[in-house]
């Protein structure tokens, strides 16, 4: 690992931390993926992070209070820009939708079923992107 890696790695650590602690779980390779979206049931929220602070410092936030209202079957996270094997993992299950970060999926028994790209989020306020999650969340959950 180079210089300019452990130092970006530092960085990153309070903004992985920040879903983590929220009861997201982290996937940091494209093995971790792949089992997830092999058995992942029911309803999953998939927020692929990011350091940019204008978006990311939104989405976040966002994801933390939606899922205060309503809880999916699973919460996962891949961190774009540093975990980039599992980040394309990812998006490989969604190929249809041009790669964005940060940005949020919702999948249905490993299916997409709604995606919310950087641009609906960044330049919004944290409060409506949560309604716009929360009311996805919603949706999908009681579908």
């Amino acid at each position: 690992m180079n210089a300019y890696d452990e130092y970006m790695k530092g960085i990153v650590k309070p903004m992985r931390q920040e879903l983590v602690d929220a009861g997201f779980t982290e996937l940091t390779n494209p093995e971790e993926v792949n089992e997830f979206m092999a058995t992942a049931k029911g309803v999953s929220l998939v927020v692929i992070n990011s350091v940019c602070g204008c978006a990311a410092g939104l989405a976040r936030p966002a994801a933390r209070q939606a899922i205060e209202e309503v809880k999916p079957d699973h919460m996962v996270t891949v961190f774009a820009g540093q975990d980039r094997e599992a980040t394309a993992a990812m998006r490989g299950f969604f190929e249809e939708i041009p790669p964005s970060s940060p940005s949020i999926a919702i999948l249905k028994d490993g299916q997409l079923e709604y995606f919310i790209p950087r641009d609906q989020i960044e330049g919004y306020p944290v409060e409506q992107i949560t309604e716009h999650l929360t009311g996805v969340l919603k949706q999908a959950c009681e579908a």
